[in-house]
């Protein structure tokens, strides 16, 4: 997301940081280009209207001009103005209320809301300690309701029974009774969309929401459509009190208009953005770290709570343990780092949120990275338990059923086993403090100022 905004901004920031001296030729210069980037990313024009003006009132007075660095006051002013037109601060499902507290989903037809239902059911029974329960008040798309009870029974939520020939209203009213019942805490009702606005999908949500009475009414709605997507969470404001929204497929837009134009046209907040097809692809909306991505300075906060959530502690630590030891790094530990990797939105993803890496991370999705990684976890797979501990028994023989069970080319069993020998030679450096070592020498060998200016993390090594 942002790819994009975040390259024409990034380098708007470049030319910005250091300059000694602004004047009001080159902030318009600079206001321009800003201008032009948002346009190009499909955000609303009224909200780059507002932007520029607020942010040409700051540049030209004190705060940039009459500062000591005014480039880098400047870029400070860019991104105080993002963080606002995304609602300055993360807002939070509310959930206080008399159990159960009732979530009630809206959007139009293939915004991805049931596959949205199962990923915020996952999020507040993992994160937040909660018994949830499930319902379909989708009577009109086939499979709908197939599709939710296959969704719960993944997350481990109770699924609610429904079928097309209840009446939507009622199947809603069956469902809060059972979750009273039952003394679940939270109750997600996912509803019909529609491929457009329409007067009845209107008035049945309506309907549905005045039996429920929920304490959330979010708006889930594709980032894809750029502006539209502001427009229609408006259409839908207008016709139910919402409380927020979640933006979908955030992942496959590379302009991030959406993101940058809800808040402004609806007033609501985007509580959480969707990042991917699998049920853990949920976040939570930061405006501040979003700000931070799009001009390129990295999300490590985000990074940081991604790895503490996703990452196998336990093997990490049994790893660390054997290298130490001295022992050999094999297949084995191999395809467990790419799992992991995999598990944090692959390479990708992980460079996103580093620092000063936004336009490396196009460059990675060009050359396919993570597809490559999944081959190598497939040729992996394809070895027996021997072959994975042991990979210098592999031998020709070997490589051709190796090959043959993954759908791959010996070839390319081969550059897997090139590859693991330079990771092998490598992590014996691990052992006896050798890591510590080994960064000490690579922080001595990287450019000045590190990656995005930022150099490395004080203290540490």
């Amino acid at each position: 997301m942002f790819d994009n905004l975040n390259q024409r901004l990034s380098q708007t920031v470049k030319k910005m940081r250091g300059q000694a001296r602004l004047t009001e030729d080159n902030i318009k210069d600079t206001l321009r280009e800003v201008r032009m980037a948002l346009l190009e990313a499909d955000v609303a024009l009224p909200v780059v209207k507002q932007f520029i003006d607020k942010i040409r009132t700051r540049a030209i007075g004190k705060e940039v001009i009459g500062s000591l660095k005014p480039g880098d006051a400047l870029i400070k002013v860019v991104d105080e103005e993002l963080v606002a037109i995304m609602g300055e601060e993360s807002v939070g499902l509310d959930l206080k209320a008399q159990p159960p507290a009732v979530i009630l989903m809206a959007g139009l037809q293939g915004a991805g809301k049931t596959t949205t239902v199962g990923k915020l059911a996952k999020i507040l029974k993992e994160q937040e300690k909660k018994s949830v329960m499930v319902v379909s008040c989708d009577v009109y798309r086939p499979a709908a309701i197939k599709q939710l009870e296959t969704v719960a029974g993944q997350v481990e939520a109770d699924f609610f029974p429904s079928k097309v020939k209840q009446s939507p209203v009622k199947i809603a009213k069956a469902a809060l009774k059972e979750a009273k019942k039952r003394f679940v805490d939270v109750l997600i009702v996912d509803t019909a969309g529609r491929l457009h606005i329409d007067e009845k999908m209107m008035g049945e949500i309506k309907s549905i929401h005045s039996v429920i009475d929920p304490v959330e009414t979010l708006f889930v709605v594709d980032s894809m459509t750029g502006q539209d997507a502001a427009n229609t969470a408006k259409a839908f404001d207008e016709a139910l009190p919402l409380t927020g929204v979640i933006l979908t497929k955030a992942d496959g837009d590379a302009r991030g208009g959406a993101a940058l134009s809800v808040r402004q046209i609806t007033g609501k907040p985007i509580k959480y953005i969707g990042m991917g097809e699998k049920l853990d692809a949920l976040e939570t909306f930061h405006p501040d770290r979003m700000a931070s991505r799009i001009l390129g300075m990295g999300d490590v906060l985000s990074l940081v709570e991604e790895v503490t959530r996703k990452v196998d502690h336990q093997k990490a630590q049994n790893l660390a343990k054997k290298l130490n030891k001295g022992k050999n790094f094999d297949l084995e530990d191999l395809r467990d780092q790419m799992l992991q990797m995999e598990k944090m939105g692959g390479m990708a993803g992980l460079m996103g949120k580093l620092p000063g890496m936004g336009n490396i991370t196009s460059q990675i999705k060009d050359q396919s990275g993570d597809k490559q990684v999944a081959r190598m976890v497939a040729i992996i797979n394809s070895m027996t338990p021997k072959e994975r501990r042991f990979p210098d028994v592999i031998k020709g023989s070997h490589k051709r059923r190796i090959a043959k069970g993954c759908g791959l080319q010996i070839q390319d069993v081969n550059r897997l086993l090139k590859q693991h020998k330079q990771m092998k030679r490598m992590m014996k450096k691990f052992k006896g403090g050798g890591m510590r070592k080994m960064m000490r020498s690579m922080k001595g060998q990287m450019p000045p100022g590190g990656m995005g200016g930022g150099g490395m993390p004080p203290g540490m090594f």
